[in-house]
């Protein structure tokens, strides 16, 4: 896991490709409400972004 300054991300090594997720659970109780915080999504395409650029 690699914890950044205010979120998680969940890096699988050992892949041929890159894999991150977000370092939370599911949160079925708040789906469709409008609550949700994205930033451990955002975080974890940005980690896998940058993940990518650096083995091309």
């Amino acid at each position: 896991k690699y914890l950044g300054v205010e979120h998680g991300v969940n890096v699988t090594l050992g892949l041929p490709f890159v894999r991150t997720s977000p370092d939370h659970g599911t949160a079925f109780d708040i789906a469709g409400r409008g609550s949700a915080d994205p930033s451990s999504l955002r975080a974890a395409i940005r980690m896998a972004r940058q993940l990518a650029s650096v083995g091309g």
